[in-house]
């Protein structure tokens, strides 16, 4: 199993409790001791994790039982991040909501990107599982589309509810297609910057058929962070012309489909 698998697993395995001893890391990961400690230790100086006696555990500032009001995600807060590369993220937001067939189930992941989408589905009669109070109050005005949110607690930098405690607030639901965003893309995967994003976003995974991954080509670039997943997870991505020649082969390698709006 490779480094990143490994790391994606363990902080996957954190997500739920917070903490996992040496001994569950062991079995889940089949890995020996000494690989345990260089992945945990990797994680450790990334900040994603704290390595304690018998296991590791949860940062304190993103701890699942921490106070919604003392907890603020990592990255560009929403509405900085609106404003950058918006026609791009228009014209990927047009080309996703293309691939949405009249009356059926989607999920749509929280973000700039995907927010994009919205004024194309009206009129699809679509039912939209999300986690983002941006794309609840654009679809709103949308007599036709059903709208469904989890419970959990409002991130207010992200404008999106989150539950990083568990799975019981996410509805029964299952979709088709899941719409995501991610904060950065190479050949480790999708990453993004905070540990609670990518633990609601595996939930999301789960409950998909496909994945369906919206990001701008500035998002292609050599960067560190907490992995979602790999790219050979993800079914189509959709990005602008503006991606490299290299970066699409990597894609397209990855037995990814790549479209290009």
């Amino acid at each position: 199993m490779h480094a990143t698998e490994r790391e994606r697993l363990i902080l996957e395995a954190l997500a739920p409790s917070g903490f996992i001893s040496y001994r569950e890391l062991e079995a889940k990961l089949e890995a020996s001791p000494a690989t345990i400690r260089r992945d945990l230790t990797r994680l450790e100086a990334e900040g994603l994790l704290q390595r304690v006696h018998g296991g590791a555990k949860l940062p304190d500032a993103t701890a699942p039982d921490a106070p919604a009001t003392g907890v603020q995600l990592l990255g560009t807060p929403f509405d900085q991040s609106i404003t950058q590369n918006l026609a791009a993220k228009q014209t990927i937001g047009r080309a996703a909501a293309a691939l949405c067939d009249p009356g059926e189930g989607v999920m749509i992941d929280g973000g700039t990107t995907t927010l994009q989408m919205c004024p194309h589905l009206d009129g699809r009669d679509l039912q939209v599982l999300t986690n983002s109070l941006h794309i609840v109050n654009a679809l709103l005005p949308q007599k036709g589309t059903r709208i469904l949110i989890p419970s959990g607690s409002v991130f207010r930098e992200q404008n999106i509810i989150l539950a990083p405690a568990g799975e019981d607030s996410m509805p029964r639901f299952h979709a088709p297609k899941l719409f995501m965003g991610g904060a950065a893309v190479g050949p480790q995967g999708v990453m993004q910057h905070d540990i609670i994003l990518v633990a609601a976003e595996r939930r999301l995974m789960d409950r998909a058929e496909q994945v369906i991954l919206l990001v701008d080509s500035s998002k292609f670039v050599s960067s560190s962070g907490a992995i979602v997943c790999g790219l050979d997870e993800v079914d189509v991505l959709i990005t602008d012309a503006g991606i490299t020649p290299d970066m699409a082969a990597m894609v397209r390698a990855a037995g990814v489909e790549l479209i290009v709006a």
